[in-house]
């Protein structure tokens, strides 16, 4: 798969210690990925990257609802909300990016989940789904036509992104071996993601390596 400078964006999606092994939400291996990043950042002319950045007491932590555990789910103004360990907080080193990502190609960076009451996964839009984060205008103007998405986690945050991506029109691939997933359950006997990769292949959104960029 050619990389045209012109047209392909590399997006690093909450590559943050938050996430990683020992993080207040680790993603399994989550580490494995940075030389893997790493690699790709020497490949690509461009790439920009996303940080979940909360404020303590943000209403996607468990710690914000009493008799609530992690991973309960709730109802909030914009649909449900699955509850999480308090991560991501804005200004900590954890909510930094990972201090062994190469940092020089990144030209962009996008904080999301700031706003109190409301999350954010996707790198587009908080998750009322209409709220922008302004990254499709910084794309447009850029002139850049095609997204390659890694990060964590695979079926939450990067996958948010990349369907809103192919809902604004772009072309999107997620390179798996720089993606690390969480995989909770799922009501149909499932897990999220199974249904994430499921979706995002009706979606038209490609699924590579990094070997293969």
């Amino acid at each position: 798969m050619q990389i045209d400078p012109r047209n392909d964006v590399l997006g690093l999606i909450d590559v943050q210690p938050t996430f990683m092994p020992n993080g207040e939400l680790p993603v399994a291996d989550g580490d494995l990925i940075i030389p893997v990043v790493n690699r790709l950042l020497r490949r690509f002319d461009h790439a920009f990257a996303t940080q979940d950045w909360h404020p303590a007491a943000h209403a996607s932590f468990a710690s914000a609802h009493p008799n609530r555990q992690p991973y309960d789910t709730i109802e909030l103004s914009y649909g449900t909300q699955v509850l999480w360990p308090d991560h991501a907080i804005a200004g900590s080193a954890s909510a930094a990016i990972h201090p062994a990502i190469d940092q020089t190609r990144i030209e962009a960076i996008i904080r999301k989940g700031f706003r109190p009451t409301l999350d954010s996964y996707s790198a587009f839009f908080e998750n009322d789904r209409t709220t922008a984060t302004g990254l499709e205008g910084w794309l447009r103007q850029r002139g850049f036509t095609r997204l390659f998405l890694c990060g964590l986690a695979t079926d939450f945050c990067v996958a948010w992104s990349a369907e809103d991506a192919v809902r604004l029109g772009f072309s999107v691939a997620v390179i798996q071996d720089a993606c690390r997933g969480i995989g909770l359950p799922t009501p149909n006997g499932r897990t999220t993601l199974q249904d994430a990769h499921d979706r995002l292949l009706r979606l038209g959104v490609r699924f590579v390596t990094a070997d293969t960029i």
